[in-house]
């Protein structure tokens, strides 16, 4: 026989999961004849608890979740720093897991962190992560989280974000206004937040100067190192070729720029490249890199904020799941004739 589990018991009893949930935790939400009937039917359906909602009875461990992509990635470093001064500053530890891009990694990274009994958990989602329903299920058993630069809206959790839109619409205006008309774009997985949001300034800024949207001009995927040299080699193929890359990270424009070199493509002269993040490195680049700058510090440090206030509200009364937006700024450097003004 299987174990019954929270949506059996709401099913025989004909209520909501998270009123089940409640009860089973003793929460001060529901009255005691609804906890009475919901113990007695949990009894007789045999209902065992799971590790997460043990994990999350008891008191604070004064110890919160950072979960990214990559720690190696320069901009989660940065984030990671900005989480660790906010939680620091108001008596917290960081517990910092990697998901290295996997979705069962980033699953297993919040079990890991739920066994760890951490008072909430700050997360951007892999870039394999469509399906939330791991987290939903966390958030039902009652962990706060806050979601930060790769989020879901299927998540109803307060969000800190970079302006993305804002950020590629002003790369990509940058570009047209230096006098590029076939403007490529790379970017990372259709279904991510920042992948959306960043594709869709750039064709605001190409509506807006009258430039048609040219699908061809768009590559998706996880575009590794091995994927971006393909990828740029279709697209210069195409008759008339882009004179332009805007790329959603630096990395990408890094890989770019490799591929470009190799196939003696001078830049900027005939090909512009836009990057967007601000790798530390990207000013000794040869050429240095144009990219829109995301404030990853501050970020992080907001994000951290949202969580901490949630978890020290007494009783955890909800707060608003409302996302809160960081400005952007661009850096112009050599790979876009940055003597033209911002």
């Amino acid at each position: 026989m299987e174990a019954a589990t929270l949506k059996d018991i709401a099913r025989e009893l004909n209520i909501s999961v998270s009123t089940v949930s409640r009860a089973l935790r003793d929460s001060y939400e529901i009255n005691a004849e609804t906890k009475r009937v919901v113990m007695e039917c949990a009894a007789r359906l045999h209902y065992r608890p799971n590790p997460i909602a043990l994990s999350l009875k008891g008191s604070s461990s004064k110890a919160i979740a950072a979960i990214v992509p990559e720690i190696a990635n320069y901009y989660f470093s940065q984030a990671i720093n900005g989480i660790d001064e906010a939680a620091n500053r108001r008596g917290y530890d960081v517990l910092i897991f990697q998901s290295h891009e996997a979705y069962e990694r980033e699953v297993a990274n919040l079990r890991q962190a739920v066994a760890r009994r951490v008072d909430g958990v700050l997360i951007s989602l892999s870039s394999q992560t469509s399906d939330v329903s791991h987290l939903q299920e966390l958030q039902r058993q009652g962990m706060p989280i806050v979601q930060f630069d790769r989020v879901s809206a299927a998540l109803d959790t307060p969000c800190v974000v970079a302006d993305n839109f804002q950020g590629a619409f002003a790369a990509t205006e940058h570009l047209i206004q230096t006098g590029r008309r076939r403007i490529a774009h790379l970017t990372i997985q259709p279904w991510l937040s920042i992948t959306q949001e960043r594709l869709a300034g750039y064709r605001a800024a190409l509506e807006q100067y009258g430039l048609p949207y040219d699908e061809n001009l768009v590559r998706f995927g996880t575009l590794g190192p091995d994927e971006v040299g393909p990828h740029v080699a279709e697209l210069l193929a195409l008759t008339p070729r882009p004179d332009a890359f805007f790329t959603a990270s630096d990395r990408l424009a890094l890989d770019c720029l490799a591929a470009l070199r190799q196939r003696r493509i001078s830049i900027p002269d005939e090909v512009a490249l836009m990057g967007f993040t601000n790798l530390n490195v990207a000013d000794m680049l040869s050429p240095s890199l144009s990219t829109v700058v995301q404030p990853a510090t501050e970020i992080g440090r907001q994000a951290a904020e949202r969580l901490l206030d949630i978890i020290e509200r007494k009783q955890r009364v909800a707060l608003p799941a409302t996302t809160t937006t960081v400005p952007t700024t661009m850096l112009l450097r050599e790979s876009t004739q940055a003597a033209v003004a911002a």
